[in-house]
Order: structure tokens, then C-alpha cells, then sequence
């Protein structure tokens, strides 16, 4: 079937999507940035359901890394015709008035231009022009990118606005090569990440005001990406799905 790349797949949505790529037949290539362990339990637990999987570490928002990662694909013996473009990072939640440009700088380094160096290596080895099968990419958005998460991440949610963009224009641009690219917008979904920013409740903080009552689980966003990138979704792209229990 084919290697499908998921980003940050040692927690959250990327440990419940390299899951489930398992069970559809991928074999799944876990990449992590720091957490060897967590990354290691994925791939046993794929392995041990008679899955194929393998752990790869590098931080996306070095493109050293990035093109290693890339070419340790390369030595497997299958084509890669996937990628989950789900590695992402917060701080503390912060007004715009207290950000300084380090930060700014480092939530774009991996959000935006690790996005965008992972499709370009996706790009390089699906394209028919490049003698590729063709493939599909998943960019994970979030609805911050509507919502602009004002009092809390507005440079995490600016991020993600940059992510849509670029989601819109390498569809367009790969569409005639075989690359279907589309994004998913998950909203308040109960993963780790929260902690990041300091909150780690923060999903039942503000569940009550969400229209079904309730945060989303990883699972829940996992099924939309599989959907996106099987053959189920063949005339998909350019497309968002939103996840966000329709706030």
C-alpha cells in the first residue's frame, strides 16, 4: 500500500491517525521530535496488532532534519504516499501586547515552515513528474485559523491561517500530478497540547459553550484524515473538513 508519513505521531491526533493508517494497511512512519518513548509505544502497539511501523526522529522546523527524516524513508522498501502534516507547537497562553518575536519565530519555524518543508520532500517523491505514484497530504489546521484565539495563542492561530493558505496553493499546484492536499480544522480536542499552553483543563473550561456541548476526542479527527487521504476522497482537494463540533 505504501508509507504514510504522520508528523508528531508520538501523542494526540498523530498517535490516534498513525493508528488508525496502521489498521487501513499503511505502513506508517512515526515521526517524533523528543519523545523517544512515547513515539516507541506507537510502533509496538502497531506492531503488535500485525501492523508495520517505524519510529523517526526530527524536529521539522530544522530542514537538515527535515531531509534526513525524508531520506530514511527513502531505504524503505516502499513508495511514500502519504503524509499527515500534524506536528505543531504552542506557548503560554499570551495577549499579542506580551509576545516577543523569539516566540513568534519559533511557533512559525515549525508550523509554517515545517509544513511547508515536509510537502516539499512529500512533493519530490509523489509527483509523476518525479517518476512518483502520486499521494495524498493532509495539512492539520486548527479552527483558531477562523476563531483567531484572541487572550490566548493569536500567534498560534496565525499560524495556522498560514497553514490554509498553503494548503490552497499546493493543491492547485499538484493537483495534475497525481497530489491531492487538504486540510482539517479541529477545534477543542482533548490532547496534551493544552498543557502546553498552561491550561491543561481548558477543554472542559469552555465545552459548555461549544454548540454539541462537548470536546472532541483524537480519534474523532484521526477517522477525517484517514477519509482524506483514501482513495474514498479521490476528487478531494484544496477541501477543509471542520472539526470543531460546530463552533
Amino acid at each position: 500500500m505504501g508509507i504514510a508519513l504522520v508528523t508528531g505521531a508520538s501523542r494526540g491526533i498523530g498517535r490516534a491517525t498513525a493508528l488508525q493508517l496502521a489498521q487501513e494497511g499503511y505502513s506508517v512512519a512515526v515521526n517524533y521530535r523528543h519523545n523517544v518513548q512515547a513515539a516507541a509505544d506507537v510502533v509496538r502497539e502497531i506492531t503488535e496488532a500485525g501492523g508495520e511501523a517505524f519510529a523517526l526522529r526530527a524536529d521539522i522546523s530544522d530542514e537538515s532534519q527535515v531531509v534526513a527524516m525524508f531520506e530514511a524513508i527513502d531505504k524503505h522498501n516502499q513508495p511514500l504516499v502519504a503524509l499527515v502534516n500534524n506536528a505543531g507547537i504552542l506557548f503560554q497562553q499570551s495577549r499579542v501586547e506580551a509576545l516577543t518575536a523569539d516566540r513568534i519565530n519559533r511557533v512559525l519555524a515549525t508550523n509554517v515552515t515545517g509544513f511547508f518543508l515536509c510537502c516539499r520532500e512529500a512533493v519530490k517523491r509523489m509527483a509523476h513528474q518525479h517518476g512518483g505514484v502520486g499521494g495524498a497530504i493532509v495539512n492539520v489546521s486548527s479552527a483558531a485559523a477562523r476563531l483567531g484565539a484572541p487572550g490566548e495563542y493569536v500567534d498560534y492561530a496565525a499560524s495556522k491561517g498560514a497553514v490554509d493558505t498553503l494548503t490552497t496553493g499546493l493543491a492547485l499546484e499538484v493537483a495534475a500530478q497525481g497530489i491531492r492536499v487538504n486540510g482539517v480544522r479541529p477545534g477543542f480536542i482533548y490532547t496534551e497540547m493544552h498543557a502546553d499552553g498552561g491550561e491543561p483543563g481548558r477543554v472542559d473550561r469552555v465545552k459548555s459553550v461549544l454548540p454539541m456541548q462537548r470536546g472532541g476526542q483524537p480519534e474523532e479527527v484521526a477517522q477525517a484524515i484517514v477519509w482524506l487521504l483514501s482513495d474514498k476522497a479521490s476528487y478531494v482537494t484544496g477541501s477543509f473538513l471542520e472539526l470543531a463540533g460546530g463552533k
